[in-house]
């Protein structure tokens, strides 16, 4: 998926860090968020102005004019087939015009809606199984209006039943419940306590520990303004809290990293670096789980350096537990680890679908104590190599650090939607 835009460096600088540049299709969930910046603020509600549907071989076209851009969300459910999709802030307007798409061989009936949290869902039941192939939004310069543009293809039943998501699963994610073909003005209520699960960011390094340098430039500094990006991003989204570990150039013990996250009550733990290797051509993102031995010795390598860390404040983390609470720990692992596993398939998921360079091997393991919680998901992200030209490049553009928290914030969307299945499955 491309996004198009042009004109004065004001506007670009602004459709730049706002406006989704990927397509991310992960097993049972399609996830766009198109965060988009123009004119004026999200408060300001976005008017439909047009609405249109084409059919062409095995492919339909479908347009959204607006006013000006907005974040939307995209999904393809089964039983029966459906394309969802949410916008934010947005008057529908003249019922009529999006009535006029159920003319389209392929498009049974056609409704619309407010979610109580004041997104706009459009509800359209597809009468072949269609899945999204391309989307975009793009911003006119010069009046300030979009366009949201949609293709679908034709897919195997197969296909189809493997990338659509359940409307169970996207009822728990969202808390809204979906306008039915009975009841087209069926208001949607969320649940009135639903609690938004907490990411624990966790810059690495910071204060007197710098981590890596290259050229003048520090690994604390790097994944510092980056995890404020990713902070950024999911916070506007709105699907989860955000706590980090730290917030500016200060050092905290990986004991205190953990400790902070517990504190927060966080849901999944990530943290970020953007390490040097001594020797050899690494390069591109990955994504590392906690292992009792390294994957290789590049792992090895950097689970020693962060663990150096602590030993500047005299933290001994190799503390002997006695036998119950290694029991214990088991068995706790043995839910997280494979919740772990999954978090990491998804966010290497996620940079790939965004085009964004993964390492040879984009998911390893080694014994970083960091990772050492066995209550919640832990990944450590390299976000590149310092000690690789074109990854130190990209990590001090902030152009690519939006495309990576972008990346991030679409995987993490998808790997919580399949954890809320499988919790829902394992419950049974």
């Amino acid at each position: 998926m491309q996004v198009q835009y042009s004109g004065q460096d004001v506007i670009r600088r602004a459709v730049t860090r706002a406006i989704r540049r990927g397509l991310l299709v992960a097993a049972a969930v399609v996830i766009l968020p198109c965060l988009a910046i123009a004119q004026g603020s999200f408060g300001v509600q976005a008017r439909l102005t047009d609405i249109s549907a084409q059919m062409q071989n095995s492919l339909v076209a479908l347009e959204l004019s607006l006013s000006q851009p907005v974040p939307y969300r995209l999904r393809i459910l089964s039983s029966p087939p459906r394309l969802v999709v949410d916008l934010n802030t947005v008057i529908w307007g003249d019922a009529a015009r999006i009535a006029g798409l159920e003319q389209v061989p392929a498009v049974g009936a056609v409704r619309h809606g407010i979610l109580s949290d004041g997104w706009a869902r459009l509800v359209v039941d597809l009468a072949d199984p269609l899945v999204l192939d391309t989307s975009e939004q793009v911003v006119n310069s010069e009046s300030g209006s979009a366009r949201i543009r949609l293709a679908l293809r034709v897919a195997t039943g197969d296909e189809f039943e493997q990338l659509a998501q359940s409307e169970e699963s996207l009822t728990a994610r969202s808390g809204a419940g979906l306008l039915r073909p009975d009841n087209p003005t069926e208001t949607y209520a969320a649940p009135a306590a639903l609690r938004r699960p907490v990411v624990m960011l966790d810059p690495g390094h910071g204060g007197r520990d710098p981590g890596a340098e290259r050229d003048g430039v520090r690994e604390a500094d790097i994944v510092l303004r980056f995890a404020r990006q990713l902070r950024e991003v999911l916070l506007r989204r709105g699907v989860f809290d955000v706590a980090m570990t730290r917030d500016a150039d200060d050092f905290v013990s990986l004991d205190g990293r953990v400790r902070a996250a517990r504190a927060a009550s966080a849901d999944v733990f990530l943290s970020i670096h953007a390490d040097a290797l001594p020797e050899g051509l690494a390069s591109g993102a990955v994504i590392y789980l906690l292992g009792d031995e390294a994957s290789d010795a590049s792992a090895a390598y950097l689970a020693e350096r962060h663990d150096r860390a602590d030993m500047l404040s005299g933290v001994d983390l190799n503390r002997n537990t006695d036998e119950i609470a290694r029991v214990l720990m088991s068995v706790a692992w043995q839910d997280t680890a494979p919740r772990a596993r999954g978090l990491a398939e998804a966010l290497v998921d996620g940079v790939q679908a965004s085009g964004l360079r993964l390492h040879r091997r984009p998911i390893q393991s080694g014994a970083f104590t960091v990772l050492r919680a066995v209550d919640m998901p832990s990944v450590l992200i390299e976000l590149g190599f310092m000690s690789s030209p074109r990854d130190l490049a990209n990590l001090r553009d902030a152009e690519w650090g939006l495309r990576m928290a972008e990346a991030l914030a679409d995987a993490l969307e998808v790997w919580h939607a399949q954890d809320l299945h499988h919790n829902a499955l394992r419950r049974r």
